[in-house]
């Protein structure tokens, strides 16, 4: 089960996947409004084994610290992202890397260009793609550590390649898929 949720003043998605049947659950960019989301969780009736973070900017993390301390969940982020998050990750993400939680198998993305540690994780049929890939968009690339052109190539060389009827799930706005993303993201004619 998937549920999203918009979260914060910057309108941040925050996802939760859940497996039912293994009671099992994480949380993916706990940006703010920690009630809303714990709240979220217990009418899942999951217990929550990771909190997930796609990048180390407020609007993902800012709810973070109190998740984890209501949920006892650890807090993975990429290294080069993990000061955004303003206390000591439990671990790090790395390109490659798979999180497995009941059914579903994660695998890590490293998507620089947005941020440094930016990353997505892809499952069976989606990815959540944080500020990498929008619908119609990509993330800003002007912040510090931001690079246009590695986020662009992240994309084409990993994200793409994923296959069409990927759902791509952002960090802000409606969920696309990979094809439409491919064939009409203006970012990426050429």
């Amino acid at each position: 089960m998937l549920r999203k949720l918009v979260v914060g003043t910057y309108q941040a998605n925050c996802y939760i996947l859940g497996d039912k049947e293994a009671g099992e659950g994480l949380v993916i960019d706990p940006g703010a409004d920690v009630f809303r989301i714990v709240k979220e969780i217990s009418n899942l009736g999951v217990t929550i084994r990771y909190i997930l973070i796609t990048h180390g900017h407020i609007d993902h993390v800012g709810g973070a610290k109190e998740l984890k301390d209501i949920t006892k969940a650890p807090v993975w982020i990429h290294p080069l992202d993990a000061a955004g998050l303003g206390f000591r990750p439990d671990g790090d993400l790395v390109e490659g890397q798979e999180i497995l939680l009941g059914r579903y198998r994660l695998s890590v993305i490293h998507t620089p260009g947005h941020s440094p540690g930016g990353v997505c994780f892809h499952t069976a049929g989606a990815v959540f793609t944080g500020d990498t890939l929008f619908a119609g968009s990509i993330g800003r690339t002007d912040f510090p550590g931001g690079n246009h052109h590695q986020l662009i190539q992240g994309v084409i060389r990993k994200i793409f390649p994923l296959g069409d009827d990927v759902r791509a799930y952002p960090g802000h706005g409606p969920h696309t898929t990979i094809g439409r993303e491919r064939r009409s993201n203006p970012f990426f004619r050429r």
